[in-house]
C-alpha cells in the first residue's frame, strides 16, 4: 500500500483543512529521516566503495596488461592486499570495507597466478585456497559483508569440485552418487557453520546464512531434477529429497529458524515433489486420460503450496511470540 496515497484518501474522506492535513503527515512520519539512516548509510557507501574499488583495480590491471609486466602486476596485487590488511588492523572503523578489498585482492592475485603459471590445477583448487586464506580475514572482521562473498567462494569451489570429479561434464549418473553426496553434505555443513549456532565464534549474520541456504537449495534441486529425468529415476533424486527435508526440519527448529532460508528449502522440496509426481503421472502414459492427470497435478500443487505457506506462517508467528515473551521477561 502507498502510504501517501492512503493519507490523501483519509484527508479527503474527513475533509481535513491544510493545517490538519499537515499534522496528519507529521504523525505519519513521512518527513522524518528513516530509522538508523545515519548509521547504515556511511557503512553501505563504504562497502560499495570497497567493492567498486577492488573491481576497478582488477580492470585497471587488465587495461595495462602489457605495460606493467609480470613483476609489476604481482607487486601491485600483493601491495594492495598488504595495505588493506594493515589498514583494517589500524582502523577498526574501516575494518569491514578494507577487509572486503583484501578479500577481492586475494581472488585477483590467484586469478592472475592461474593465468600466468599454467600449473594444471583444477579451478576448484584455486577457490579452495582462496577460501582458506581468506578465512582468518573473515573471522577477524566478523561481518556479513565478508562472510557472504566468502560463502559464495566456498560454494563455487564445491560446485567446481563436483564438476571435476564427474569427468568435467556436469553429468548426472548413478555412479556419481558418492561425489554429489559429498559435495551436498559439504554445502550443508557450511550452512551449519554460518548458522546462529556458531555465531558466537564466527560472527556471521543472516545474509551469509541466506546466501548459503539459497545456493545449496539451487545446487541440490537442479541436480536432483537431472536424476529424476534419467532413464531410470537415479538415486540422486531421492537423496536430494532427503537432504532438503533434513535441512527444512533443521531450519524449522527454534534455534535455527530463518524464514527466508526455510522458504527457499520448501520451494526446492515442492519443486521436486510436484515434478516427481508429474513424471509418475505422465511417464509411459501415451496420452491416456491426460486431462485427469493434469487436474490431479494442479490440485496437488495448489494443496502443497497452501500447506507450505500455512506452516511457514504458523512457525513465524510462534517464534515471534516466543521472542516477545522472552523480551518481556
Amino acid at each position: 500500500m502507498d502510504l501517501r496515497l492512503a493519507l490523501h484518501e483519509l484527508a479527503a474522506q474527513h475533509q481535513l483543512d491544510a493545517l490538519n492535513n499537515l499534522k496528519l503527515q507529521q504523525l505519519a512520519g513521512l518527513d522524518r529521516e528513516p530509522a538508523r539512516l545515519s548509521y547504515w548509510l556511511p557503512r553501505g557507501v563504504a562497502v560499495l566503495a570497497a567493492a567498486l574499488g577492488g573491481f576497478g583495480v582488477i580492470l585497471w590491471i587488465a587495461a595495462n596488461w602489457d605495460t606493467l609486466g609480470r613483476f609489476g602486476r604481482f607487486a601491485l596485487l600483493q601491495a594492495l592486499f598488504t595495505v588493506m590488511c594493515i589498514g583494517a588492523l589500524l582502523k577498526p572503523q574501516a575494518r569491514v570495507p578494507l577487509g572486503l578489498l583484501a578479500l577481492l585482492a586475494i581472488g585477483a592475485l590467484f586469478a592472475y597466478f592461474g593465468q600466468t603459471y599454467q600449473t594444471g590445477a583444477d579451478p576448484w583448487q584455486l577457490f579452495a585456497v582462496w577460501a582458506v586464506l581468506a578465512l582468518p580475514l573473515t573471522l577477524s572482521a566478523r561481518s556479513d559483508v565478508l562472510w557472504t562473498p566468502w560463502a559464495l567462494i566456498v560454494v563455487t569451489g564445491i560446485s567446481l569440485w563436483i564438476h571435476a570429479h564427474t569427468a568435467h561434464r556436469w553429468r548426472v549418473e548413478p555412479q556419481d552418487l558418492g561425489v554429489y553426496a559429498a559435495g551436498w553434505c559439504a554445502t550443508l555443513a557450511l550452512t551449519v557453520a554460518l548458522s546462529p549456532m556458531l555465531k558466537h565464534w564466527s560472527g556471521a549474520g543472516a545474509w551469509a546464512l541466506r546466501t548459503t541456504v539459497t545456493l545449496a537449495t539451487i545446487m541440490i534441486t537442479s541436480t536432483a531434477l537431472g536424476g529424476l529425468f534419467h532413464s531410470g529415476v537415479a538415486p540422486l533424486y531421492w537423496l536430494g529429497l532427503l537432504l532438503l527435508a533434513i535441512a527444512g526440519m533443521g531450519l524449522a527448529s527454534r534455534s535455527l529458524f530463518e524464514i527466508f532460508g526455510l522458504s527457499a528449502v520448501c520451494l526446492g522440496l515442492n519443486t521436486l515433489l510436484i515434478i516427481g509426481l508429474g513424471r509418475a503421472l505422465f511417464h509411459n502414459s501415451h496420452g491416456d486420460n491426460w486431462f485427469g492427470s493434469m487436474l490431479l497435478l494442479g490440485l496437488v500443487a495448489a494443496g502443497l503450496l497452501a500447506g507450505t505457506v500455512s506452516v511457514l506462517l504458523r512457525l513465524s508467528r510462534r517464534y515471534a511470540n516466543h521472542q516477545e515473551t522472552q523480551h518481556e521477561a
